[in-house]
């Protein structure tokens, strides 16, 4: 995605102090959106499929998203210990043995078994050594098909969520997770997205495999403060372009994404979008 900040030489640290210390100072708030929506999402798939079933987290990272719908935990909790000075003198390998007690002491009676899946090999081990997630796969569906593991893993998701990575990811990837998954029924996607990031392709694709993809229109959510001028002036360029207006919103100096949800159609029948989501969002989604 050219003219976004670029994280690459912390993404794929082997603990996320590093990524965590940068994005905090720009405010990185995503995932504590989230977490009302994915874990509201984990009990209607829940009480709408029965049964045990897994989540799979696109772009997990180290699992921020899975850390907070699993555990009895919020984004701040999860920055202020990464930023502690007794964490900081710890080594990655201390540290992963002290979070797993952590995850451990905070693991809801409601959690559902986690994949996070990113082409980050050593972040999403990280997630897996600290039990954030309970299957930790390091593949790149943008340029070939899941691996046998990987189909195996992915028979028993009901829910598809991610946070951060669409435009990082395409239509590609979607296409080959939703032909790997080997379910009677699709399951379900919860995506949030930068509003300048094209969906459409996405959408296509989705439709081809039984799903509706509907966004939840007036609300946005904040992503983080734009890292440099260059990055926000791109940002408001792409949406202007798009016919997306910025002001009142991105023009508060962050990225803001929109959130969209696929369903099977006849699920998506049933009740609009946004009488589903009402009771997990805020009176104003900003």
């Amino acid at each position: 995605m050219s003219g976004k900040a670029s994280f690459e030489d912390i993404y794929d640290q082997p603990d996320p102090r590093a990524y965590i210390r940068e994005l905090s100072e720009l405010e990185y708030q995503i995932p504590a959106h989230a977490n009302a929506v994915f874990r509201f999402l984990i009990e209607e798939v829940r009480d709408r499929r029965g049964g045990t079933f897994s989540v799979a987290d696109l772009c997990s990272s180290y699992g921020f998203n899975p850390a907070l719908f699993n555990h009895d935990l919020t984004l701040e909790r999860l920055f202020a210990r990464y930023s502690a000075p007794e964490v900081a003198a710890l080594s990655s390998d201390e540290l992963a043995l002290a979070d797993r007690a952590f995850y451990a002491e905070r693991r809801r009676d409601t959690a559902v078994p986690a994949i996070g899946l990113d082409v980050a090999a050593h972040a999403v081990e990280y997630a897996r050594r600290t039990g954030i997630v309970d299957m930790a796969v390091a593949e790149n569906l943008e340029a070939s098909e899941p691996s046998s593991e990987l189909r195996r893993d992915l028979a028993d998701v009901g829910l598809i969520t991610v946070t951060g990575g669409i435009g990082y990811i395409t239509e590609v990837t979607f296409d080959r997770l939703l032909n790997a998954i080997n379910a009677e029924r699709p399951p379900w996607v919860g995506a949030f997205s930068l509003r300048w990031v094209d969906m459409e392709p996405i959408r296509f694709v989705l439709e081809t495999h039984g799903l509706v993809l509907e966004r939840l229109d007036g609300h946005t959510f904040r992503q983080r403060r734009f890292a440099h001028g260059q990055e926000r002036a791109y940002a408001l360029e792409e949406l202007r372009r798009i016919g997306v207006d910025p002001d009142g919103v991105e023009t508060d100096g962050y990225h803001h994404t929109w959130f969209y949800l696929a369903r099977p159609a006849d699920e998506a029948k049933t009740v609009p979008i946004e009488e589903l989501l009402a009771p997990a969002l805020p009176p104003r989604g900003r």
